[in-house]
């Protein structure tokens, strides 16, 4: 929750800053060699696998054309700041010709878009380096117009100028105006010495100075993001028309390329080869900014946070110098098989240089996992499991996925006398289509999880065929507007079974499509083409076992608590091109009873009435439904001050909810508490994890639920019909 005090105070700065990045995502020429045939060969094999694989393809029409043009222009150039009035009435003369070039493949409009795209953003860097070249006259009454949908693209160049000089003076007017304002503070901060700053940084500081400061450290910014923008290349920018050309048929449908799609393989599996460290570029240079618990580079005590990495050896090869390389490049340097040398060449944080050699290793993304804890409400103890998506290894069906591990998880809950569970959905946008099935069928006998349809084909059932119940006791299913895809199935099926009860947000996401990957290579034979990545695409739509969908509409909580996003449009129905909603027959299936149901979601809602926590929340809510819509800004500095003391005013209605806290203590389970005594990287992360959980008014809720669930806790099972049964496809 702390990120809904800290909205408002920082959107100025976030709002400036995405905006300039938005811009300078496109610049630069590209470093290598155009390949018009590939281009051409990629532009055919995705518009063939679509049309051959996708749910319900459009028609590659005018109409189509026309809203190709508008979203590719858009992605080009969603803030206006790149392109002219002009060149846009130039690419008008395509807006319906693009399906015809589709069909012919014919690369004119994008050779056309991109060579004006890397003339124009080649120019656009000397207009932010004109307008932090002298200081900004903040007495100016001026304003900002952010509501970049509605505004038009400028007539010339000097109003486009003017819009990034106004855009760059917004972003170093709050840097300002925060940098006044703790200058007022450090008298009083230095004489109560409650504060870690060092001494010159108490030093008084002039107008003048703290002015030019704010300029030279977004010169510094916009400099790093074009440095890194630069490393893009022609293939990249192809790879955004290709995507626009995907989403045109639905907003999950996506180009992959190579290296997207070795990104997508590790985020399904969690896992990867390599050393384990994170890397950031900064500048020319790649630096180690964290080790990956348990991985190679932890273990082996030597690469640390901070080092930068100067060169890169493989074995008993001479080591090659990354100083300057894109930093994709140097990923694909220090990954490898299993069990294979890499020697980095590492400048330390004290300047000396030192060789580390590294023996790669399966690594593993300990956030990707699912974990638990346990809790105590009125001496019963309760589990939380957080599952933060339906992981796999589609390489690997052997090895570790969500529902293998959730499975563990509730029998080691189960050995400490757990009496109720709440199932952590929040912000799990899904994943495998089999796991959540798995996941579905220990909470009940058998019967149907999920049904599956195709275009003109029967639908199928996805059923759980194992009798056995792993867990039958009292359940809390927690979902929030992120809760998307496999989270919505597990979801609806524990809601439609009424074996548990579903809390959180009004609804969640709302989406109900299905995805399958196609490696585009296996559509081309002997090809000189290298890699030609992936094109994931929607074929399948899944349905509830009542029949409903969760397309558009998402799963509504039994219990609605409010949040910060309670008044504002989110989720699959807020995207461009999304399916339809409709829903088809219902499968046959057992429902459960819970004891006192209309009763314990009553308690629930009255106690949620109460709450001065849930109070404030939902104004809050309300106060940042508002100010979303409130686009324009003052850029004269005494009126944007006035305007920043009248936020802080009422952001300070809104601190007690950062300041929440509960009587409820987390802890991990002993097997974990074993293991965090070696792994003091775990043990962090865990402390802090049960320390937001402490702090989660929506976790307490769901504890009292299952507390109000424990009276009569054995869960009867209706008998009506028995499920059809259908086999695992597919992922999501």
């Amino acid at each position: 929750m702390n990120t809904i005090l800290h909205f408002m105070k920082k959107n100025i700065k976030i709002i400036a800053l995405v905006a300039i990045l938005s811009a300078a995502l496109l610049s630069f020429l590209p470093k290598e060699k155009n390949d018009p045939e590939k281009d051409k060969a990629l532009l055919q094999l995705i518009t063939f696998v679509i049309e051959k694989g996708h749910y319900n393809p459009k028609s590659i029409d005018d109409d189509f054309s026309k809203s190709l043009f508008t979203n590719y222009i858009n992605s080009l150039d969603p803030s206006k700041r790149i392109f002219l009035q002009s060149d846009i009435d130039e690419f008008s003369k395509y807006e319906t010709l693009l399906d015809d070039q589709i069909l012919t493949r014919d690369l004119s409009f994008f050779d056309l878009t991109y060579n004006r795209l890397m003339q124009r953003t080649k120019e656009s860097k000397t207009y932010y380096k004109e307008a932090l070249a002298n200081p900004f006259d903040y007495t100016v009454n001026e304003e900002l117009d952010t509501d970049y949908e509605k505004v038009p693209y400028t007539k010339t160049t000097a109003e486009l100028k003017d819009r990034w000089r106004k855009q760059i003076k917004l972003s170093t007017l709050a840097s300002l105006s925060e940098k006044l304002d703790f200058e007022k503070k450090k008298d009083s901060l230095s004489k109560t010495n409650q504060t870690k700053l060092k001494k010159e940084d108490l030093e008084p500081k002039s107008y003048e100075k703290l002015e030019k400061e704010t300029r030279e450290n977004s010169l510094k910014s916009l400099d790093e993001v074009y440095s890194f923008i630069g490393d893009l290349t022609r293939e990249d920018y192809f790879a955004i028309y290709l995507n626009s050309i995907a989403e045109n048929f639905d907003p999950h449908t996506s180009y992959l390329a190579p290296d997207d799609k070795e990104k997508f393989d590790v985020s399904m599996s969690g896992k990867f080869f390599g050393i384990g460290a994170r890397l950031q570029k900064k500048n020319d240079f790649t630096e180690i900014t964290d080790l990956i618990s348990g991985g190679p580079a932890w273990r082996g005590k030597e690469l640390e946070a901070g080092d930068v990495v100067m060169k890169v050896g493989q074995g008993n090869e001479e080591a090659v110098d990354i100083v300057g390389m894109r930093l994709d490049d140097v990923v694909k340097k220090i990954k490898g098989p299993k069990d294979t040398e890499v020697r980095l060449t590492v400048k330390k944080t004290d300047g000396s240089i030192k060789v580390i050699s590294i023996i790669r290793d399966e690594v593993e993304i300990e956030e990707t996992y699912v974990k638990s804890s346990i809790v105590k409400k009125n001496g019963i103890p309760y589990g939380v499991i957080y599952l933060p998506k339906f992981y796999i290894d589609f390489a690997n069906r052997d090895g570790r996925d969500a529902a293998k591990d959730v499975r563990i998880e509730i029998e080691r809950l189960k050995k400490e006398g757990i009496q109720g569970i709440v199932m952590d959905l929040r912000d799990n946008g899904g994943g495998s289509l089999s796991t959540v099935v798995d996941i579905a069928g220990m909470f009940i006998k058998e019967g149907p999880v999920v049904q599956i349809k195709e275009v003109n084909r029967n639908r199928e059932i996805l059923a759980d065929q194992d009798k056995s119940i792993l867990w039958d006791g009292p359940l809390v299913v927690m979902i929030n507007n992120f809760s998307a895809s496999a989270s919505e199935i597990l979801a609806a099926a524990i809601q439609d079974y009424k074996r548990g009860i579903v809390v959180g947000s009004k609804h969640s996401f709302g989406k109900g499509t299905v995805q399958n990957v196609y490696e585009l290579n296996k559509y081309i034979r002997n090809s000189s083409f290298g890699n030609l990545g992936a094109l994931k695409t929607t074929t399948q739509k899944f349905y509830r076992i009542n029949g409903g969908s969760t397309q558009l509409q998402g799963v509504k909580s039994d219990v609605h608590m409010p949040d910060r996003f309670s008044y504002v449009d989110i989720g699959e129905s807020d995207m461009k091109n999304a399916m339809p909603w409709d829903k088809i027959e219902p499968a046959n299936y057992q429902t459960w009873s819970i004891p006192n149901y209309n009763n314990i979601i009553a308690k629930s809602r009255e106690r949620l009435k109460a709450s001065k926590q849930f109070s404030l929340i939902d104004n809050n809510a309300q106060w940042l439904s508002k100010r979303k819509n409130e686009y324009v800004y003052n850029l004269n500095l005494q009126k944007f001050e006035a305007q920043q003391k009248q936020i802080e005013q009422e952001i300070k209605k809104y601190k007690p909810i950062n300041d929440y806290k509960t009587d409820l203590k987390f802890q991990s389970l002993p097997y974990e508490i074993a293991i965090m005594e070696k792994d003091t990287l775990l043990k962090e992360k865990r402390v802090r994890w049960h320390e937001s959980l402490s702090k989660d008014a929506y976790v307490e809720e769901a504890i009292n639920i299952l507390g109000d669930m424990q009276p009569n806790g054995k869960k009867v099972a209706v008998p009506t019909s028995k499920s059809k049964k259908g086999k695992l496809v597919g992922s999501l």
